[in-house]
């Protein structure tokens, strides 16, 4: 059996009083793409930074390739990671060349690799010019091509996004496929989850410090059991609909845009599409699945209605010293 790139055993991370992770697991295969997910102090950042072994777990096992990434294969593990991470900030003085030039002989690769990683990302016609005056979206393409150096096998990607345009995002989600084909592992942090779910292999989310859900997207949708969508064009009315659907629990109602959109339960489905591909009346249909973007809130209001019941003694807020959650 192959092992895990990554494998947390009920980790722990603990900031004074503060709890930034509360006993998560979590494994990363090779080749396989993980979306993180989760609101603003869950985690997300203090899990990344336990994986570069910038900080240490208070309890539990973590293991990078087999490895303790804070321990004594430190230095050589992080010649096999790259890392964008979510504000990423250069030289401002310093060419784009010059900036990425500095970042390959810290990880003691050879020059020759600045000019192609800069026109991988886009920046061919700008390597010579100061950081200073790149956009936002340029200096995000320049944090992914300092990630790139040396062809890591690992990869942790914070808001990687953020900044880029629609085409530059579409590119960005090509690289991500491209480095999956390779058998790079990648973890992929992101708040901009509409797109996300199709460059995924699976997903986990965190909340309050808590591992709340991981699985591919169709065990989570499993898991949660939400509702699928149906779109209609169709002349009949939602009360009629609801009417003649009641007896599978679907909710009908009419939408802007002039269609009758139903919220039917997984198990229904099939009942549900054969009555209506029965109807005369119905002239076209379409079905969406729950979204990851609909997964995420579900999970998340879970944790959040429980910290209701029951507010939890620690908090995941930005821990001291400078570290966040």
């Amino acid at each position: 059996m192959t092992q895990p790139v990554i494998e947390m055993r009920a980790v722990g991370k603990r900031f004074g009083k503060l709890t930034a992770l509360d006993e998560v697991s979590l494994t990363l295969k090779e080749g396989e793409v993980l979306g993180l997910m989760g609101h603003n102090g869950a985690g997300k950042s203090t899990s990344m930074k336990l994986i570069l072994g910038l900080i240490r777990p208070t309890s539990g096992e973590l293991k990078v390739f087999g490895h303790d990434p804070g321990g004594a294969a430190a230095n050589d593990l992080r010649l096999r990671l790259g890392y964008l991470p979510e504000n990423v900030q250069f030289y401002e003085q310093l060419s784009g060349y010059e900036v990425l030039d500095y970042f390959a002989r810290l990880k003691r690769i050879g020059t020759e690799v600045v000019r192609p990683l800069l026109e991988r990302v886009g920046l061919g016609h700008a390597m010579y010019r100061r950081v200073k005056t790149y956009s936002k979206g340029m200096r995000q393409r320049l944090g992914l091509a300092q990630a790139l150096i040396g062809e890591p096998r690992l990869m942790l990607l914070d808001e990687p996004t953020v900044g880029l345009d629609p085409m530059a995002t579409r590119d960005f989600y090509g690289m991500v496929d491209e480095l999956r084909g390779r058998g790079v592992s990648v973890i992929l942090c992101s708040h901009v989850l509409p797109g996300v779910e199709r460059h995924i292999d699976r997903a986990a989310i965190l909340g309050r410090g808590r591992m709340l859900a991981s699985g591919s997207i169709d065990e989570l949708r499993e898991a949660a059991d939400l509702p699928l969508v149906m779109r209609l064009r169709t002349a009949r009315s939602p009360e009629s609909l609801a009417d003649a659907l009641r007896s599978h629990g679907v909710l009908a109602r009419q939408t802007a845009a002039g269609r009758i959109e139903l919220e039917v339960p997984v198990r229904a489905k099939v009942a549900v599409l054969r009555s209506l591909m029965a109807d005369p009346e119905v002239a076209d249909l379409d079905m969406e699945p729950p979204t990851l973007e609909s997964l995420y809130a579900h999970f998340d209001a879970t944790i959040r209605d429980l910290a209701e019941a029951a507010p939890a003694p620690t908090a995941t807020l930005d821990a001291p010293q400078g570290v966040s959650a």
